[in-house]
């Protein structure tokens, strides 16, 4: 089926970091902005109308629509519908305008100028300006904020409106990829003075309501400053944890778009007509995590001994089936530009398991939570690798947790625990994420005041060269000491109705970049 996007409407160029570095070479020249985009021509006129059903993984009782709560992936693909951010990173992995114009860094990158989108309205009717965006980034910044990404902004020092449609954002230290950040889903921009519970945004649907754990519903904005999205009149986003279950949904017509296929059922939904699949290489990953200041998982013999206790290749044959690739114990995928492929691949050997296992002292059980909705195939893989773990005299108790209120009682909660990372689109997002000292999802508890020296150094690093060794030696502490055991990195697999049209795969995030509901079509 031929997919395409409207490029009659007024989208602007995008940026990478390369094409940033050219156009503001050594950070003191002239700041990037960006211009028109002429798109290439439609190979098919999308259709308006309709009633689109997503079936979506990880939904919880415990989800709330403040955007600074937003953890798992059904919260992740609501929130977009209704909200943009500043900025939007497409499927080129390229960082392009959304309610910014332009991005103009002072010298250094420690301070930037934001211009903003004029004449875009909030649900209510309200114009966004730049009080709307101060209010907005300040709800993750202050004292008392329980934001998930309050380590992430931590390096905005001021956030302030130079202009009605200007803000000025400074920074503790210089980062050239801060139009990055400004993507970041879970800082869309809500009406000053807004609660962050009523859904109230500038997306291409209004929300109509929202039952935790079940579903939502929401509805075409016929005031939004885009005119290349929303085709449909509403969409329905229902929260379906299993990944069976999502399947049988499909298979039935009771939904049109399913989210985290499990590799075992691609097969046979390639095989069906009345159904697509978008099976993509993608960055996300599967993690086993260890609290590294935590015994018995601050012996750093016992974190190795279960690292090479691990069959990667029998993961990715079995539980897989093929549909991803292999991982090394750190958070970079091979195709980015910055994988240190001079990292010895860690392999499977039950011999240096229990070397390492034996040296560490320890002796009993540990105990590994899980639950279908943490991963595709994630039972099966943690029971795998307790099999694999056997071998090496290592006995690995799995425990099977419920799914709902994984997220928010289990992960974060229990020292040896599975996870799953969607992709971040600049490896500084990903370690600041997750590995950063003070991050607030620092899974496995690692703190290095070297990987944090180097992790504020390689923002504002514009030697290319210089900047990839540095998060290449951040990559080597990870697999050498970390607590992150990554045994594979996903394919996204996302299969929807044959009738669909409009449906563009993104490297990145899942779902088109968590914006498949604005995107897609009825082609008939």
């Amino acid at each position: 089926m031929t997919q395409s996007r409207d490029s009659s409407a007024p989208l602007q160029t995008g940026m990478d970091r390369r094409d940033f570095l050219t156009g503001a070479a050594a950070l003191g020249v002239a700041g990037a902005t960006v211009g028109p985009l002429a798109g290439p021509a439609e190979a098919q006129t999308p259709r308006r109308g309709g009633h689109l059903i997503l079936g979506l993984n990880a939904g919880s009782t415990s989800d709330s629509l403040d955007p600074a709560r937003h953890v798992a992936s059904y919260m992740s693909n609501l929130g977009p519908q209704f909200s943009d951010a500043l900025t939007v990173v497409d499927e080129s992995a390229k960082v392009k305008p959304a309610l910014a114009v332009s991005w103009d860094p002072k010298p250094g990158a420690k301070e930037w100028v934001i211009k903003l989108r004029r004449g875009v309205t909030f649900h209510n009717g309200k114009e966004m300006t730049a009080a709307d965006v101060v209010y907005s980034i300040n709800h993750h910044r202050g004292a008392d904020s329980k934001s998930v990404i309050r380590s992430l902004v931590a390096q905005f020092t001021e956030v302030k409106a130079t202009d009605k449609y200007e803000v000025t954002i400074a920074l503790n230290s210089g980062n050239a990829d801060l139009p990055f950040v400004l993507a970041e889903q879970r800082m869309p921009v809500a009406p000053d003075a807004s609660n962050f519970t009523d859904g109230m945004g500038t997306g291409a649907f209004i929300l109509e309501s929202f039952e935790p754990g079940v579903r939502a519903r929401v509805k075409k904005n016929p005031n939004d400053w885009r005119s290349d999205r929303g085709w449909v009149d509403t969409v329905e986003s229902l929260a379906i944890p299993n990944a069976t279950a999502r399947l049988a949904a499909l298979q039935s017509g009771a939904v049109h778009l399913i989210d985290r296929i499990d590799p075992k059922g691609v097969a046979a939904l390639e095989a069906n007509p009345k159904l697509q699949v978008f099976n993509t290489t993608g960055s996300a990953h599967c993690c086993f995590a260890m609290w590294i200041d935590t015994a018995p998982f601050d012996n750093l013999d016992l974190r190795l001994a279960l690292k090479y206790a691990i069959d990667r290749p029998a993961i990715l044959r079995t539980v897989l089936r093929g549909s991803g690739k292999i991982g090394n114990d750190h958070p970079i995928a091979g195709f980015h530009p910055y994988f240190a492929s001079d990292i010895p691949q860690r392999g499977y050997d039950p011999d240096k398991a229990k070397f390492h296992y034996q040296k560490s002292g320890h002796s009993g059980p540990l105990s590994l939570a899980i639950a279908d909705v943490t991963f595709a195939g994630a039972v099966d893989m943690a029971q795998l690798f307790q099999a694999t773990a056997l071998r090496a005299g290592i006995n690995i108790d799995v425990n099977r947790v419920p799914n709902d209120g994984y997220w928010s009682n289990v992960w974060l909660k229990r020292p040896f625990v599975g996870t799953y990372w969607a992709g971040r689109t600049t490896a500084d997002l990903l370690f600041s994420a997750a590995y950063a000292s003070n991050a607030t999802w620092n899974e496995s508890h690692w703190k290095r005041p070297k990987f944090d020296e180097l992790l504020i150094q390689a923002r504002a690093e514009l030697d290319d060269a210089k900047r990839r060794r540095m998060y290449q030696d951040m990559q080597l502490m990870l697999h050498e000491e970390g607590g992150s055991i990554i045994p594979a990195f996903y394919n996204y697999i996302v299969a929807g109705d044959a009738r669909l049209a409009g449906y563009v795969p993104n490297p990145v995030l899942d779902m088109a970049g968590f914006r498949a509901a604005e995107k897609v079509w009825f082609a008939s």
